[in-house]
């Protein structure tokens, strides 16, 4: 009695069951690539100052894998849908292999980025010292100079570990330095040569400088894309799932028909 309540032409419970259950699949799968892209996007704009003063691009590289991952997701689900309504083996089938490739590519991304974070203390210790002494207002280093006088302004921190820093750099024992003691843009209130003074009434003074702040942001943004890419990865693999035992229904289904047919 209940099977044939459950039947509707040629589809059985299971069949309306997983495909009810696709479709849902498939709003929260459109959410997901929304959410990832944006996210990833956000990454790369909001730190794309301070890209040029990492030693690699693997942070660059996994936000960027994440906002492609997640227009691919809104694409592929658009494809899911009209598969999964029209019940086409072949479309259900691509379907189910783009999963798999974006399962992978997130997968990617998110352990890229938790890789990442463990290295990224060594690497900045390593380089943004390095950067600040040997490339600050040098010829051809506009862009590093820029995210220099963004990163001290927007952490308010003044030198790599500390303001003393400065006091060693091509820079400030240059003539161009104008006897600043350390760059304008580690002043609290910017002015013209206020850097001349390194007095804390004038200055940013961080324990741990400019490193410490800027690597306790990225590790956790670094977090952020790890998580987001492996969370949304295994969304994709439920995903994978269901369809094939979508597929395997409806293979089973065209089976009987054509075994009552004979």
């Amino acid at each position: 009695m209940m099977t044939e309540k459950c039947k509707e032409g040629s589809e059985d419970c299971l069949t309306i069951c997983l495909k009810y259950l696709l479709f849902f699949y498939n709003f929260l799968f459109w959410m997901a690539g929304a959410g990832v892209m944006t996210i990833g996007t956000w990454t790369l704009a909001e730190k794309r100052n301070y890209l040029s003063l990492l030693p690699s691009s693997t942070f660059a590289v996994s936000a960027s894998i994440l906002i492609f991952a997640g227009g691919l997701v809104l694409v592929t689900g658009f494809f899911g849908c009209r598969a999964v309504v029209r019940e086409q083996q072949a479309g259900l089938a691509a379907y189910f292999s783009l999963l798999l490739l974006i399962f992978l590519t997130e997968l990617v991304a998110g352990i890229l980025a938790c890789v990442y974070y463990q290295q990224l203390s060594d690497e900045l210790k390593q380089s943004l010292h390095k950067t600040m002494m040997e490339n600050y207002a040098q010829p051809g280093e506009e862009a590093v100079t820029y995210s220099i006088d963004q990163l001290q302004q927007d952490f308010k921190c003044c030198g790599s570990n500390s303001s003393a820093n400065w006091q060693h750099s091509a820079y400030i024992l240059s003539p161009a330095s104008g006897n600043r003691l350390v760059p304008d843009s580690c002043c609290k209130t910017i002015t013209e040569a206020c850097g001349q003074r390194d007095h804390p009434s004038n200055i940013y003074k961080v324990e741990g400088g400019c490193i410490t702040m800027l690597e306790q942001t990225l590790a956790e943004n670094s977090l952020l894309i790890g998580a987001v890419g492996i969370g949304v990865a295994c969304l994709q693999l439920i995903g994978a799932v269901m369809t094939a035992c979508f597929i395997c229904a409806l293979i089973r289904e065209q089976e009987e028909e054509e075994y009552s047919q004979t």
